[in-house]
């Protein structure tokens, strides 16, 4: 079975958030760390070349496949930030964060990953509740 390229690298996250091109995706990097950090009490750990996660956990489907990935993270990509604090296709997930996406503010979603463009367009205390929530639930559905 192939091995999942998402996995934890070497680079550091301060290395790899000081080498993010744009100033404003850099400047919400930093802040978003801080937040992750605050709200995880985890260190941050890079995962492939672009996801700066918090903590892990290991993770096996009904197929086979099986891997390792972070319980939360975000990615400062070039158009826009990807927040990886939903499981993908849990209905009580899609439950349990719907109240919090209405209050968000400016946004988009993709299966797993929510996207924002920058963080002005949303409400921190609101994106903090997701992160706090997400991080929360993965201990419920993926224990220690």
């Amino acid at each position: 079975m192939a091995q999942s390229k998402t996995r934890p690298t070497p680079v550091t996250a301060a290395q790899f958030i000081a080498a993010v091109d744009h100033p404003g995706k850099r400047a919400d990097a930093a802040v978003l760390d801080a937040l992750f950090r605050r709200l995880t009490g985890q260190p941050p750990v890079m995962w492939g070349p672009s996801i700066v996660g918090y903590g892990q956990y290991h993770y096996r489907y009904e197929s086979g496949h099986e891997g390792d990935m972070c319980r939360v993270g975000f990615s400062p990509r070039s158009a826009r930030h990807s927040f990886y604090v939903m499981a993908c296709g849990d209905e009580s997930e899609e439950a349990a964060f719907a109240p919090l996406l209405a209050r968000l503010g400016k946004h988009s979603r993709g299966k797993a990953c929510l996207y924002v463009n920058k963080l002005a367009d949303v409400d921190l205390a609101v994106l903090e509740e997701m992160v706090a929530l997400g991080w929360h639930r993965s201990f419920e559905k993926w224990p220690d």
